[in-house]
């Protein structure tokens, strides 16, 4: 099973939910630990030092994109948001604060436990590259480094940012449509998730500028001129 050796927290105020997702979680393999608020799902990453955090944005105490900025300030730790507003502000506000994908209530948990395998699989996938260095106009994406410069100056990405361009970059300007880059960025090959594309490449624009990644109408999105 993917989860053998992996540990999760799981941060959710409703108790219901948390112990069907644990329970989900254990069923796959995953050692799970629980936490219902803001303040103790700090203490408690902070204590396990998970493999990766499920995490829903309205907490007690303080909310998720708190939780999220805090237990990101030492080292990256993948995390999968949970909302139930199902707003654009709320996802560009996770992404922002290094949140790798989200999930709007409800959710079936067999599409929760495929999404968090994706995300380890694709963190597996970085730490084993030993990477190359793009550069297309003025931008420098560093694989090696993940750090990205636009003009010589540091752009900070997050995680999944970061993937998405190089997979843009390495495309040298062929368009790639939604299912292409879910497929090879987030690895899901069921056509979900096209919104989780347009939100990620929304804050690279609001980072990069938006002269950066073209739309192509109707098929996907590239950068750099077409081949």
């Amino acid at each position: 099973m993917d989860g053998v050796g992996r540990t999760v927290v799981v941060v959710e105020d409703e108790v219901a939910i948390a112990e069907a997702v644990a329970a989900r979680l254990r069923s796959e393999g995953f050692e799970v630990e629980l936490a219902h608020d803001g303040p103790s799902g700090v203490e408690v990453c902070e204590r396990v030092q998970p493999d990766l955090v499920v995490l829903d944005v309205m907490l007690p105490g303080f909310d998720g994109f708190e939780v999220c900025r805090r237990i990101q300030r030492d080292r990256h730790v993948p995390v999968l948001m949970l909302t139930a507003l199902d707003q654009e502000t709320d996802l560009l506000v996770g992404l922002r604060v290094g949140a790798d994908d989200y999930m709007t209530k409800p959710f079936s948990t067999r599409e929760l436990v495929a999404r968090i395998n994706a995300i380890l699989r694709r963190v597996e996938a970085r730490d084993a590259d030993d990477g190359r260095v793009f550069r297309i106009g003025d931008v420098e994406l560093n694989e090696p480094t993940r750090v990205v410069r636009r003009g010589g100056a540091s752009v900070h990405l997050t995680p999944t940012e970061f993937d998405l361009l190089l997979r843009l970059m390495e495309a040298s300007g062929a368009v790639l449509s939604r299912d292409q880059l879910l497929s090879d960025v987030w690895g899901y090959r069921d056509g979900s998730g096209a919104r989780t594309v347009d939100s990620h490449i929304r804050s690279i624009r609001r980072k990069l500028g938006d002269d950066v990644i073209r739309t192509v109408h109707a098929v996907g999105y590239a950068i750099g001129d077409p081949s």
